[in-house]
């Protein structure tokens, strides 16, 4: 796959980059700045290399036109102060605003273009519809840098469509992201341990049965621990859980025996008679959660025990809270999970944190992103990965526009 390298030399050439700067933003204020961060040595490089940077990116769900609270705008300001240089904010896309800044760039200079998903013809699903907005978004550059490594499993115009349009090549993000992955499926060091949570089974189904082949241990947490224990019968109060998935988690429950792999499960769950902060705490053992509580966070002795299970482990993938973290009641899963995976990064393991929820988790809990081997800014992306699926954003860069 071609790096910003293979696109030659860039002074006075007008460099359309797709990054991902979903970030969290509470009114008007960055809430956590992770993505830009990780956004920013590309565009630096780009930058410093004489290039006229226009970058692209998304923020939030909205409906393919303008809304104010999905404006970039406020991350502009962020990315020019960790670029330490002017960074000018065009107010559309690929209007008049957006070609006059292009127009009155120097080399060096730093566009960033308002939310793409502004445009309908951004997500649309057939490609005639991506067509007329991929085309517009190609007229302002002469050459295409992939760098957002959240979306690259979407096949959208400004992350797949505009790459066959222009010279393409892959950012430094990306790269790093994809080595990564490819360290993750391609003979991993062992043992190689994946802890997997956050609300929703299904959501992780695909992943587990793919990496039923590949992990020595799947540590299991968060909402999705449920239908696994419902799968075996336990009682499981009002706690969340999948129907539709019984069957599909008991299933991997018999074939990870037959195949010698761990799954590990909880032994005791801190439930609350609510979803809330304040609720009425107790911690029980996993097999007996009381009809009237909800269970929200994995106990102390399994903490204990997933700590353990990660001590030895040189390959560790982590996508998905223990429970609950955002409240503090329910956070200790979370912690305890986080300072193994610091722990096994510090006696030199392989840690990724698998973008998502995970990575807002560990910074929320106080910890810094150098104190983990990797921590990804895609969640879905990563997943799709070790899922085994081709990224629509990937597999366009190894194809001859």
């Amino acid at each position: 796959m071609a790096d910003i390298a293979a696109l030659g030399d860039l002074r006075g050439k007008r460099v359309l980059v797709r990054s991902d700067l979903n970030v969290p933003l509470d009114g008007t204020t960055i809430t956590d700045d992770g993505r830009i961060r990780a956004s920013a040595p590309t565009i630096a490089e780009l930058s410093e290399a004489g290039a006229r940077v226009i970058v692209c990116a998304h923020l939030g769900r909205p409906k393919g036109e303008p809304e104010p609270k999905y404006s970039l705008r406020p991350v502009a300001g962020r990315l020019a102060e960790l670029l330490d240089r002017p960074v000018t904010f065009a107010d559309d896309t690929v209007g008049p605003s957006a070609r006059a800044a292009v127009d009155a760039m120097a080399d060096g200079d730093v566009v960033l273009l308002e939310n793409l998903r502004f445009n309908a013809g951004e997500t649309a699903k057939a490609e005639g519809d991506r067509a007329e907005f991929a085309d517009a978004l190609a007229s302002l550059a002469d050459a295409y840098v992939s760098d957002g490594f959240g979306v690259v499993h979407r096949k959208q115009a400004s992350v797949y469509d505009v790459a066959t349009r222009l010279p393409a090549a892959m950012g430094g993000l990306v790269r790093d992201e994809v080595e990564v992955l490819e360290r993750l499926t391609e003979d991993p060091a062992r043992p190689y341990a994946v802890v997997l949570g956050g609300a929703k089974v299904a959501d992780k189904l695909a992943v587990i049965d793919n990496l039923m082949g590949t992990a020595d241990r799947l540590l299991i947490g968060g909402g999705m621990v449920f239908t696994f224990l419902a799968a075996q019968g336990h009682e499981i109060g009002k706690s969340l859980y999948d129907a539709d998935s019984l069957d599909a988690c008991a299933g991997y429950l018999e074939r990870a025996e037959a195949q010698g792999v761990e799954i590990i499960l909880p032994v005791d769950i801190v439930v609350g008679k609510d979803f809330s902060a304040d609720t009425e705490t107790a911690t029980v053992d996993a097999g007996a959660i009381p009809a009237d509580t909800m269970g929200l966070d994995i106990g102390p002795r399994s903490a204990e025990i997933y700590a353990a299970k990660l001590a030895d482990a040189e390959t560790v993938f982590w996508n998905g809270p223990m429970g609950a973290f955002e409240m503090a009641p329910f956070a200790a899963g979370t912690q305890a999970v986080a300072q193994a995976l610091v722990d096994a990064t510090s006696r030199g393991a392989l840690t990724v944190v698998g973008g998502g929820d995970s990575a807002a988790a560990v910074r929320q809990l106080g910890f810094t992103d150098e104190q983990f081997g990797h921590i990804s800014t895609g969640g879905g992306a990563s997943l799709e990965y070790l899922e085994g699926k081709e990224l629509p954003g990937i597999a366009i860069l190894t194809k001859e526009n």
